[in-house]
């Protein structure tokens, strides 16, 4: 299961000054779960049942709505047509239960997915699913001819267990039930969902940076793309902000400032083309920067640039730099 690739950067180690979005495709399932069982949920509240911070709640968002799967007004967030379309077609339950020997985490989640039982293999890809999602472990059944079983076995598992799954859902033929387990709940059920969504084949939503990044992204969600840059560019300094929003300043792998804007950034936004120049003011004052555009459809959504601080003399550039703000 792809995590939404422009978080792949934050796998470099810890960063400082202020939170990092950061969610899987379980979070944009586990928020079209939520929007469905009740309409309309507030983003705080939302953010709590994800169990991620704003900025990534914000994030997932501002994905749905350029899907056009929810709309946003003051009562809160509700699910289009598009988006219980959507839901549908990635439709899973979720309960919780205790599994016993069958699992060997302290915590299990059961899901069941309806009519997929054609699509189980051998049960070790759930596994496998599960535990790279963070789980220990997962355990595929099938339900056929009235009996949950293991795939390809003619014996139903221990009917304790079945007992227990069919209290928390209507199980039929042709279903499949997935337990994820795990010393945390959380990531009992975040290794379940995403062996479910991997065997539905994933969620139909565009995902791409266009599906990431709009003129209205903050900072944070544009930190992973600035500290991409930033490695990229050799620690340099970076800078970024969207058209609509502060943005975000990086040095030396840690975030200074996360409400940031420069007359370069603002430059570029109104040019839209690559601008190479001194900077005229703020903390990069006197130093070369290089300034790009994002654009998206024929419009200019963000900028990110570069501070060539090579081209300053000393060893304590950095020092020197924060001295003068």
């Amino acid at each position: 299961m792809d995590v939404i690739y422009i978080h792949m950067a934050l796998q470099h180690g810890p960063r400082l000054g202020g939170p990092i979005p950061k969610f899987r495709d379980y979070h944009i399932w586990k928020a079209l779960y939520c929007l469905s069982k009740s309409n309309p949920v507030g983003r705080k509240k939302l953010a709590v049942m994800l169990g991620i911070g704003e900025g990534s709640t914000r994030t997932i968002l501002n994905l749905l709505q350029d899907n056009g799967l929810i709309v946003i007004n003051k009562n809160g967030v509700t699910l289009t047509p598009e988006g219980k379309s959507c839901w549908n077609s990635a439709y899973m339950e979720i309960g919780e239960i205790d599994a016993g020997v069958m699992t060997i985490g302290n915590s299990d989640c059961v899901i069941r997915i309806p009519g997929m039982a054609s699509k189980v293999k051998y049960g070790c890809e759930e596994r496998d699913n599960a535990i790279k999602a963070g789980a220990i472990g997962a355990t595929t059944l099938v339900c056929s001819g009235g009996m949950i079983m293991f795939p390809g076995s003619e014996y139903r598992i221990d009917p304790r267990i079945e007992s227990d799954i069919r209290s928390v859902f209507d199980v039929k033929d042709n279903d499949v039930i997935i337990i994820g387990t795990a010393d945390d709940y959380r990531e009992a059920e975040m290794g379940a969902v995403t062996s479910g969504l991997e065997l539905l084949g994933g969620l139909h939503i565009n995902r791409d940076l266009e599906g990431v990044l709009t003129e209205r992204s903050t900072g944070n969600e544009l930190i992973a793309l600035a500290f991409a840059i930033h490695d990229l560019v050799g620690g340099l300094p970076v800078c970024a902000k969207s058209r609509d929003n502060l943005g975000i300043r990086i040095e030396s792998g840690t975030v200074i400032d996360n409400a940031y804007t420069g007359p370069v950034l603002e430059e570029v936004i109104n040019v839209g083309t690559t601008v190479r120049k001194i900077a005229p003011s703020g903390p990069y004052k006197g130093i070369k920067v290089i300034v790009t555009p994002i654009e998206m459809d024929n419009k200019i959504i963000a900028a990110i640039g570069v501070v060539d601080i090579r081209s300053m003399a000393g060893a304590n550039n950095l020092i020197r730099l924060r001295s003068d703000e």
